[in-house]
């Protein structure tokens, strides 16, 4: 190997390793800033009491009951939808056109900006149900439906063909395979599917913004889910931007930071746990 030769590859090793310096580091100072800010603001006050202006009191217990309310409803719609959808696009569906146009659309949905989900689910949803968690559950459906349609599929790809052959040899239907030996070959998919999803919803606030409106009602699951109400991601916008009370955004920061590393931790371990299940 010539010393020009040697000379390319220690610059771009070296250039490799500042890029990963640089991203590491952005990483932790992003998560020590947030934390450092947040986690003194954390108190059970805030975590168990709803706000009031008379007494002076601010408490994120409301949206934090909210976030729950509206992660649930959407995992009710979008879960049976994505994994139907990507078992009849996998398994059933003949025209591998049909198919590929099909993913293509799931695809550019999942790049749309969260803002326009917002508009549209305020056009279609908040029109005809009122501003309130249910239509912010039915436009997060939307938005989450490519992500837990494409993750099933890629999932049920890896599932050996030989498998389906087998069960089929043995007399087994169409369906009886699917449900005993696709499914649970590919479990670890849809599960991974369902956290990832559950992250984007703690995540999101544009769309929530015109849709689920921002009140910080304290309410059970089914009054919540049909009135306003504001989701920790979307009550850290209103108490920085509009209310100015920075040490409390701070607050809620940390706690979004802390449930997205607990279920990206959680995704990691539960793909670790299917794989080597599936090894045995």
């Amino acid at each position: 190997m010539s010393r020009k030769r040697k000379s390319y590859i220690a610059l771009m090793r070296g250039a490799m390793y500042v890029c990963c310096a640089l991203t590491a580091a952005l990483l932790l100072f992003l998560l020590g800033y947030v934390l450092y800010k947040g986690i003194p603001n954390i108190t059970w006050e805030l975590l168990s009491t709803k706000p009031s202006y008379l007494a002076d009191r601010i408490g994120i217990l409301p949206d934090i009951l909210n976030t729950v309310y509206i992660v649930l409803a959407t995992l009710v719609i979008v879960l049976p939808l994505g994994v139907g959808a990507a078992i009849y696009l996998t398994e059933y569906a003949q025209n591998k056109r049909v198919v590929a146009a099909i993913e293509y659309a799931a695809e550019t949905l999942s790049g749309i900006p969260s803002i326009i989900y917002g508009l549209v689910g305020m056009l279609l949803f908040s029109n005809n149900f009122g501003t309130c968690l249910q239509a912010g559950a039915l436009t997060l459906v939307i938005m989450n439906l490519p992500t837990v349609m494409r993750t099933t599929q890629e999932s049920l790809k890896t599932v050996p063909q030989s498998y389906r052959e087998g069960a089929f040899g043995l007399g087994a239907g169409k369906w009886r395979v699917i449900r005993t030996v696709v499914l649970p070959g590919c479990v670890d998919g849809v599960v991974t599917g369902c956290i990832l999803s559950v992250g984007r919803i703690l995540g999101e606030s544009a769309a929530l913004l015109f849709t689920a409106g921002f009140a910080h009602a304290l309410n059970d699951l089914f009054t919540g889910l049909l009135s306003p109400g504001a989701t920790l991601t979307v009550a850290l916008y209103v108490y920085a931007k509009e209310d100015g009370e920075f040490g409390v955004a701070f607050a809620i920061a940390a706690i979004l930071m802390l449930l997205t590393l607990l279920i990206n931790l959680s995704a990691s371990l539960v793909g670790k746990y299917f794989a080597k299940r599936r090894s045995v």
